[in-house]
């Protein structure tokens, strides 16, 4: 640990690196194409419009036994056939920018992997990595491409439509404006509980695919403990989870809908009673008496096509909530150095600013999502934070493992120990005696460790740990172990703690009864608790 934090002073900072912001490049690259997009579904709307307004006049006239203009039957198929276009144009438009937008997440994605420190790297959780940079892109194109279009639409499709009903009969138009405020309330209040469903869905899948992937590396380990089946049930329930949340998203995507064409049909409704009533001379209502055939079918034609845009956009906030939670994943995995937020922040410094013991057990508590493990880390210097992690031992459960056998991963990136020391730290940890690790200390290792469960990678990064001879920077040590080994490895800080500091997060009750000094998150500094 540095002089500097553990006599409470001050580290001189580092230059802050650019925060990668997965929304701010996504809506870069959308720009050329999205502009696109919008003039073509303005086109359509605009030739949707002018279509009706032909069909309106040709079948009014018709109906009444009057011949129709000629220019208007002559136009009629061209309209359609040139609104139709327009769409197959937008759709091709929208498929060809979502794609160059995940394309280009995708490359810039690459690149901030590249250039992120080798700690920061190792420590992204694989099955969470693979699914951000396969699934999150093209959710976040659909966000910045298919949603941002809905929502300039909404805007623009219903002025087109207001536009198109006021030349004909301003209270019609007025009668659709009105109902606009009370349905919107609606949508709002349904699309905020969608955007909180989906993001608890993107959190279950990130928890799936990390999942999946530990019982992938580690499945030598769980096929010789014949674990198979018990593991096979805990992936089950957690894709039952999944599939829950999934479907609680798509039931509020369905509520939205239905909302929209409640509206629309109560619109259409209404029009239609007092156009009726106004043909049949039982009400003389302005605007909507001594109206001819033509002008009544027209409202009722152009009336849907005022809802359309909101339609639109109630079937694209499926994509706008799962692709905000997306481009916060993404935002998550590729910025580690981001600055935590609110109170949880405010706390984090505070604490890091502590001033800490040179020996002794310091035990960080706090609920989930406290940021325990962001202040371990910071303290630690990882990921370009202030400190030096020379002058202490970073011991997580996703700590990288090298070398070809057990001692060599024991021993890597420390001074070598005497092999007595080496043979009784191992020994102590119960690395020696586990039937999965044949040989000893000469047992064969994979490249990096991936014949290894996540209990045995922690007890090989406590054994280096405690043979280092530096202050130990633990995150949950205990964590996801049995009984006998969690016991095996808090004797093991602990008596480490007698001659070194040794600062720990973690939620396992009996080590924090172990501690001298506890900081709990996120309460006030002011209620640290002495042990």
């Amino acid at each position: 640990m540095t002089d500097s934090l553990l006599s409470g002073g001050a580290p001189a900072p580092e230059p802050p690196k650019p925060a990668f912001s997965t929304l701010r490049n996504a809506r870069f690259a959308a720009t050329g194409g999205l502009r696109l997009l919008i003039a073509w579904l303005l086109l359509r709307a605009a030739l949707r419009l002018c279509a009706a307004a032909c069909m309106a006049l040709v079948v009014g006239m018709l109906v009444m036994g009057a011949d129709p203009a000629l220019w208007s039957i002559v136009a009629l198929p061209p309209l359609i056939v040139a609104g139709a276009l327009a769409g197959y144009a937008a759709e091709r438009c929208q498929a060809s920018s979502e794609a160059r937008v995940s394309i280009g997440l995708r490359a810039l994605s690459a690149e901030r992997l590249q250039a992120m420190p080798a700690t920061s790297l190792r420590s992204l959780p694989a099955g969470a990595l693979t699914i951000a940079l396969h699934r999150h892109p093209q959710a976040v194109a659909r966000l910045v491409v298919g949603h941002r279009a809905a929502v300039v639409m909404t805007a623009g499709g219903p002025l087109l439509a207001v536009a198109a009903l006021a030349s004909v009969s301003w209270p019609s138009a007025l009668l659709v404006l009105l109902l606009t405020p009370v349905m919107i309330v609606f949508f709002a209040l349904v699309g905020g509980a969608m955007q909180a469903r989906a993001a608890e869905q993107e959190r279950s899948f990130r928890q799936l695919a990390g999942q999946f992937a530990d019982r992938i590396r580690t499945l030598p380990t769980i096929m010789a403990n014949d674990a198979l089946a018990v593991e096979a049930d805990k992936l089950s329930l957690r894709l039952d989870i999944y599939a829950e949340l999934t479907m609680a998203v798509l039931r509020l995507a369905f509520v939205n809908a239905g909302l929209i064409d409640f509206f629309a049909s109560l619109s259409i409704a209404m029009l239609a009673v007092f156009l009726g009533l106004g043909h049949l001379g039982l009400a003389t209502l302005p605007g909507f008496a001594r109206l001819e055939l033509w002008q009544s079918l027209f409202i009722l034609m152009i009336a849907p096509e005022f809802f359309a845009p909101f339609r639109r956009l109630s079937e694209q906030y499926h994509a706008k909530a799962e692709g905000a939670a997306a481009a916060a994943a993404l935002d998550r995995l590729l910025d580690p150095e981001r600055p935590v937020s609110g109170p949880v922040a405010a706390e984090i410094a505070a604490c890091a600013g502590l001033p800490l013991p040179s020996r002794g057990l310091v035990v960080v508590a706090g609920p989930s999502g406290a940021g325990k493990s962001t202040l371990l880390r910071r303290l630690a210097g990882l990921d370009g934070a202030p400190g030096r992690t020379a002058d202490c031992v970073w011991v997580a459960m996703d700590c990288f493992v090298a070398g070809a056998t057990l001692a060599e991963a024991i021993c890597a990136d420390i001074p070598p120990p005497a092999p007595e020391r080496l043979h009784a730290t191992a020994e102590q940890l119960g690395l020696l005696d586990d039937a999965l690790l044949p040989g000893g200390l000469e047992a064969r290792i994979a490249s990096g460790g991936s014949n290894l469960s996540g209990g045995q990678r922690l007890r090989v990064a406590v054994a280096r740990a405690l043979l280092s001879d530096r202050a130990i920077i633990a995150d949950e040590p205990t964590a996801k172990l049995d009984a006998v080994a969690a016991r095996t490895i808090r004797l093991a800080l602990r008596e480490a703690a007698q001659h070194r500091l040794v600062l720990v997060a973690s939620h396992d009750p009996e080590l924090i009864a172990l501690a001298d000094r506890r900081i709990d998150l996120p309460r006030a500094r002011d209620r640290e608790v002495t042990t």
